[in-house]
């Protein structure tokens, strides 16, 4: 039977590949930057890195299929790494409307952490499905809007790995504007994502993040951009914000290539700068609800 990655060797993966990718990347900008004409407008949804959602669908009837990893790595103590990779098929049935939908694989790697078992495992983690529809069209206003409906079912606990049933509904509005044509592009994301979560003892837990962000994107050659995103996300018990447990801010670097005019990466790599969790000592930054750092990768191959 083949081996599973375990959670921190699927990270380095995840990095490596990253910087692979970015390394490619330069090269390609060294062959194309000669023309300055061939710069033309970027569909933005992937342009921030991906943590950052832009607001454009593509065009009615494409489809395409896009793996996803994202990479949580780092506790207050031990060594943690927790991956999961969504595997979606993704359709645009008219210009105003996309639709994800595929499971998902999961992967952790965890010793000795405060709270948390010990564990080294991977295997299937779930169903993920994503409703996009755009509720502002550029042209209208310089600016864009989509809102984003995400439902999820996770048999894995995503931070512990532990085995448990999982609902969530990750709700965002995703919205962006040119700030110079065809070359710099502002993006922010409004998050709301509540969760209910049923462990060994049958008894149902509730929980709720809420999140907001600002991104920046720069097409430096065509078809490449790179850029930074920034994130405040805070985390409750229960599912209204009943009892605030923590907050985090986390900044990175982003890169975006269209390899070619049916393929893309986008990926962003980011750390927790700031934040405070509530009873814990020390508590400059949220160790529990959130990870030391975090990375995501997706390639989109259209058909």
């Amino acid at each position: 039977m083949p081996t599973v990655p375990t959670g921190s060797a699927a990270a380095r993966c995840l990095l490596i590949g990253f910087a692979s990718a970015a390394a490619m990347a330069s090269s390609a900008i060294t062959a194309r930057a000669q023309d300055a004409s061939a710069f033309h407008e970027l569909e933005t949804k992937y342009i921030f890195g991906n943590f950052t959602i832009g607001s454009s669908t593509d065009a009615e009837g494409e489809k395409a299929f896009e793996p996803e990893t994202e990479a949580d790595f780092g506790k207050r103590g031990g060594r943690y790494g927790a991956v999961e990779t969504e595997l979606e098929y993704e359709f645009t049935p008219t210009q105003f409307m996309q639709i994800e939908l595929g499971p998902t694989v999961s992967a952790h790697d965890i010793a000795n952490v405060p709270g948390l078992e010990d564990r080294r495992m991977g295997g299937i983690n779930g169903f993920e499905a994503d409703v996009r529809s755009i509720v502002l069209d550029r042209g209208v206003l310089p600016f864009a809007v989509t809102a984003s409906f995400e439902p999820e079912f996770h048999s894995l606990d995503e931070t512990s790995g532990a085995k448990v049933v999982n609902y969530g509904l990750e709700t965002r509005l995703e919205a962006d504007a040119a700030l110079i044509p065809n070359r710099l592009y502002f993006g922010s994301n409004l998050l709301y994502e509540p969760e209910t979560t049923r462990g060994d003892l049958g008894v149902w837990e509730n929980e709720s993040t809420w999140g907001l962000s600002s991104a920046l994107a720069y097409q430096i050659a065509p078809g490449v951009a790179v850029g930074g995103d920034l994130w405040y996300l805070r985390h409750y018990e229960g599912i209204a914000f009943n009892s605030f447990t923590g907050d985090a801010v986390y900044l990175g670097p982003t890169l975006y290539w269209q390899i070619t005019p049916k393929v893309l990466m986008s990926g962003a790599l980011e750390t927790q700068i700031a934040g405070r969790e509530t009873g814990a000592t020390p508590a400059n930054l949220d160790l529990t609800d959130f990870s030391r750092a975090r990375a995501r990768l997706l390639f989109e191959f259209e058909f």
